[in-house]
């Protein structure tokens, strides 16, 4: 049986759809088996072939109070997680670090992007743009105070958002996540379809005509609390949320393995990590998108997993009632299929003909794939799958049992074994450490990293390089380097011991913006099916996934500049938990001119290089990617891997302000920094290095200094301060993972002295640091919104 420590229970439910603007209205109409499929008209159609979607029909989604300035998606979001809390009998959370928000989206403020570039490029839509504006907003919305972040992988983000709300409540690190996706029907994800002539002209047909999707929107929202916390506060549980597995296919961008081996990786895992049989599992809501491919892979690799082992199960798609809701799949049919496992009923697939019942009848086996019509069956167990773009895979199982989920926590030290760099500096961790022992720094006002065809050529990707995006080129490169550096070789028995997760402020932002763009001027039925793939967050993770062979834990993690030590948290956690036995972190951002764009509306960009501390109310833009490739001990003991340093620990903290806010959350990096040497067994005392954030913009930078000051006091005279900003500029997300990268190289004595700053006399000034003063380094990092990470790593 699960220990109480690693029970994870389902406690509140909410969702808003085409059939439903709440759980009771959809649920009901799901078993009704209605259809939210109409024709558009809140796109541009005009000769285009396909002209359906499932869209959300709720009059007074603008008029919820205090989101006036919020894109579509965050209201959807905020909708379903009011009427989730409301059915937890949860309300406003003060503040607290133990409770977090986890959300899934795969194109968030896309509505808005649209909206700039049909207006006059107004700067009050930018805020909107990204997906880290999701989970921000509802943070503040419900005044949450702890981990706070968006999963971006595309139409699998839903899923793994509740999978890592049970990672973060077993680590110890949260009481209550309020976990879901939620996604808005756009432009952007129905020109790119179109694009890539992968939506169906009828409703779509899941398992049965298989000629295409069709789109929708909502959100699904879910409150996962620990056990131990329910039963104090005396709340009803819907469920269990039992194992989980998440995977990557190493294939293909859009389409995913013939084979089913990804899907069936991540099935598998969730089965074995659940402490249940396969034959306990009765019902399945599955990706079942209506494409031919993605239908026959699954449909190959549930017949493969469960034939001759259970004989009685029942499948069905729920994207033929409420469309494809992409970001928001994942937690919509999550809801559906804890509906369906406490009401012991399963809602139906439509679109099947008496003649397609026929044909269904020959190819199903024993398999019930619920064709048109719902029906009674008593369930203990249920699963549910789903599938993106970039061959992300996820599956997650809910049970009203106990389960035997095993989760330890204790699984050896982690070390940082190999680090790949590109930076406007240079490309490459020795052109790196070369360009800081001779004091090169950035010297123009737009920065920009460069990952060239060249270094494709150096790991044989050459015929790749034209397909990638700028993003993509960045990660793959630095993904790649690191590999080598840790002399890591990718093989097929170890591509499943890998994991990937990548962090990044704005994602694929820069490609969302000029994809709309081209299709604002021309038409949606004039979409690139070359860019569109390029738009959703987790395409340069898919990329390194294809080019390295990693087919372990794949997942993007977007909210703002400290994303990149976000993903050093997650990985750290990953590896911990006995998930993988290394895992690439990284921090991945792009300075495009489409990014250069909206940062300047928003006043941000400096004219002339801005150096931290300077007073500024600017910063320097710049860009990059760092990947640190993070490793157990046991594994990297056997392998004679060099250690650059070790992670102690790491802590996450949320004081939510309205997005694009930052005064105000001093509190909130104290707390990370606190949960930080908490989790390290460390106190203040021990840490005599800090590899800080300061960018120059002053409003940023005297957070770090106050923070510093009151948790140091007098000591902090002794500190030493790092500031890789000094040499980057603001790269965002990259800036935070060189931020531990840099401070792991002088761990190792690879670069041995910087120029650092010290505090003295009651202001800051520029110091020598050296690297054999260095032992214990705090490495902290923010972003917009209130969130920081904090991370401690020693010699």
């Amino acid at each position: 049986m699960t220990d109480n420590k690693n029970r994870c229970v389902i406690t509140g439910l909410g969702v808003i759809n085409a059939i439903g603007n709440n759980v009771e209205e959809s649920w009901n109409n799901a078993l009704k088996g209605v259809s939210g499929i109409k024709n558009t008209n809140t796109v541009d159609t005009k000769d285009c072939y396909a002209t359906l979607a499932a869209e959300v029909n709720y009059k007074e989604l603008d008029s919820i109070p205090n989101t006036e300035k919020m894109d579509r998606v965050s209201k959807l979001c905020i909708k379903a997680t009011l009427e989730a809390l409301e059915d937890a009998k949860l309300k406003d959370f003060s503040g607290s670090e133990r409770v977090s928000v986890i959300m899934g989206s795969c194109v968030g403020g896309a509505v808005s992007i649209d909206h700039y570039y049909r207006t006059d490029k107004n700067k009050d839509d930018v805020l909107k743009m990204p997906i880290s504006a999701v989970a921000a907003n509802v943070a503040h919305y419900v005044h949450a105070g702890g981990v706070v972040t968006n999963i971006g992988n595309a139409c699998a983000a839903g899923t793994i958002s509740i999978a890592y709300a049970c990672d973060l409540i077993r680590a110890g690190k949260a009481d209550v996540v309020i976990a879901g996706g939620a996604d808005a029907f756009a432009s952007v994800p129905y020109a790119g379809f179109l694009a890539l002539h992968a939506l169906d002209s009828n409703p779509c047909s899941p398992f049965n005509h298989c000629s295409g999707i069709t789109l929708g929107e909502g959100s699904g929202a879910v409150i996962v609390e620990s056990y131990e916390h329910a039963k104090a506060r005396g709340a009803k549980a819907y469920c269990e949320v039992l194992g989980s597995g998440v995977s990557s296919d190493a294939h293909h961008i859009t389409a995913p393995r013939e084979d089913g081996e990804g899907q069936m990786n991540a099935i598998n895992w969730a089965i074995n990590t659940s402490g249940v049989k396969k034959n306990e599992i009765g019902y399945i809501n599955a990706h079942g998108t209506g494409t031919a491919k993605n239908d026959n892979a699954e449909f190959l690799s549930l017949h493969t997993v469960f034939d001759g082992e259970n004989d009685n199960l029942s499948v069905s798609s729920t994207k033929a009632m409420v469309g494809h809701c992409l970001g928001a799949a994942g937690a919509i049919e999550a809801v559906f299929s804890i509906k369906a496992l406490t009401e012991n009923k399963v809602p139906a697939t439509l679109g099947y003909s008496d003649e397609d019942l026929v044909t269904l009848k020959d190819k199903a086996g024993k398999i019930d794939f619920i064709p048109n019509n719902s029906h009674d069956k008593n369930l203990d167990t249920v699963m549910s799958n789903s599938f993106a773009f970039g061959g992300n895979n996820a599956s997650i199982i809910f049970s009203k049992k106990e389960g035997d989920v095993n989760t330890k926590n204790d699984c050896g030290k982690v070390y940082v074994t190999g680090l790949g760099m590109v930076t406007p500096l240079a490309s490459g961790k020795a052109n790196y450490v070369n360009a800081i022992n001779n004091g090169v720094s950035i010297d123009n006002e737009n920065p920009r990293s460069n990952a060239s065809v060249e270094d494709y050529v150096e790991f044989g990707l050459k015929p790749l390089y034209r397909k990638h995006d700028n993003l993509s080129h960045l990660q793959v490169v630095s993904g790649m380097q690191a590999l080598k550096d840790a002399n890591i070789t990718v093989t097929d028995d170890n591509a499943t011991d890998i994991g990937i997760v990548v962090g990044s402020s704005e994602g694929a932002l820069g490609t969302c913006l000029e994809f709309t763009e081209n299709i604002v001027e021309k038409g949606c039925a004039n979409g690139s099916a070359f860019k569109f793939p390029n738009t959703v967050y987790n395409a340069a993770g898919g990329y390194l996934s294809i080019c390295s062979g990693i087919k372990g834990y794949n997942v993007t993690v977007t909210n703002g500049n400290q994303s990149g030590l976000q993903s050093v948290a997650y990985a750290t956690n990953i590896i911990r938990q006995g998930k993988e036995n290394y895992v690439l972190a990284t921090g991945t951002d792009e300075n495009i001119d489409y990014i250069k764009e909206v940062f300047t509306k928003l006043d941000y960009v400096a004219d002339e290089v801005v150096k931290p501390f300077a007073g500024s109310d600017k910063f320097t833009l710049s860009d990059g990617s760092i990947t640190v490739v993070l490793e157990n001990d046991k594994n990297a003991k056997a392998r004679g891997a060099k250690k650059y340093a070790e992670v102690l620990g790491y802590g996450m903290a949320t004081k939510a302000v309205e997005y694009g806010k930052l005064s105000g959350t001093n509190d909130a990096l104290k707390k990370a920094i606190e949960l930080a040497l908490e989790d390290a067994n460390l106190t203040l005392a021990d840490i005599d290095t800090v590899s800080g954030f300061a960018c120059g913009m002053n409003k940023v930078d005297t957070i770090e200094l106050d923070v510093l000051n009151d948790l140091f006091g007098d000591n902090l005279s002794n500190i030493n301060l790092l500031e890789v900003k000094d040499h980057v500029g603001e790269a965002r997300a990259a800036a935070a993972s060189l931020s531990l990268a840099h401070a792991s190289l002088m761990l190792a004595g690879e670069i041995e002295s910087d120029n650092g700053y010290k505090f003295t006399n009651g202001s800051v000034q520029q110091a020598k640091v050296l690297a054999k003063d260095m032992k214990n380094v705090l490495c902290i990092s923010y972003a917009i919104g209130g969130t920081y990470t904090a991370v401690i790593i020693t010699k």
